[in-house]
């Protein structure tokens, strides 16, 4: 069932602002951010609150029918003491506050971290079901949140899509954005499809078509249909390369 009331935390992101235009006439949304409301959102639905605290994560999850988890710290030398307030004390809040307000779906923002050792010893194709081998302790809260979400998807029958997003951008850059693009349009279909699967659980790269991507979308294709509409060649065939 297509949910209605969908909560997006970490509203204030690049990736978050850019599914709030795009989702806004297909839900009804409830924005999430940390700190300040950016003045272009305050006409809709929003909270300002802490995830690492419970009580405002249980607060701001009532009468929700899914979640587009997204709020993190997303920086890849992120010390300890924040990986562990906002990437894993908080995430345990969203999913345990989901799981208490009878919340059905949650899309997990994961990312390729979780398997960069993989890219580090250039072991390609990287598949979404090798075991995770995270490059930092960003990627390690990552590979955490998409074991949380197997539990509570196992344990409590919610649906839990882990989505590892590849390097969200405009247009894509250098070699690295090459191989790991995500454009937006492509990162709005595979939210969409992720909130609307009736799979209950899976992890599956987001980048887009990419010719020379090192990361394998067969399943994201064949489990929630997902069809990538652009491809990072498309900006260096100009160069020859």
């Amino acid at each position: 069932m297509q949910p209605r009331r969908v909560l997006i935390t970490g509203a204030g992101g690049r990736i978050g602002q850019s599914l709030v235009n795009a989702l806004r006439s297909r839900y009804d949304l409830r924005l999430h951010f940390h700190r300040v409301v950016p003045p272009e959102f305050t006409a809709f639905e929003h909270v300002v609150a802490d995830i690492a605290q419970y009580t405002e994560v249980e607060s701001m999850m009532r009468g929700i029918d899914a979640v587009v988890h997204l709020a993190a710290d997303p920086r890849v030398t992120a010390p300890w003491e924040s990986v562990l307030l906002n990437n894993i004390v908080g995430t345990y809040n969203v999913f345990e506050a989901a799981r208490r307000c009878a919340v059905r779906k949650i899309v997990f923002a994961s990312t390729n971290h979780v398997m960069g050792m993989y890219d580090r010893d250039r072991m390609w194709p990287v598949y979404s079901w090798l075991p995770p081998r995270p490059d930092s302790l960003y990627g390690v809260s990552k590979a955490f949140g998409e074991l949380l979400g197997r539990y509570y998807s196992d344990r409590f029958g919610m649906s839990v899509i882990c989505l590892r997003i590849g390097w969200f951008l405009p247009e894509p850059t250098d070699q690295i954005a090459r191989w790991m693009w995500l454009s937006p349009r492509d990162c709005v279909q595979i939210m969409i499809r992720a909130l609307e699967t009736d799979l209950l659980y899976g992890v599956f790269y987001a980048i887009s078509g990419n010719s020379s991507r090192h990361w394998d979308i067969t399943d994201a294709m064949e489990k929630l249909g997902y069809r990538p509409q652009d491809d990072a060649e498309q900006f260096f065939r100009d160069e020859g390369t």
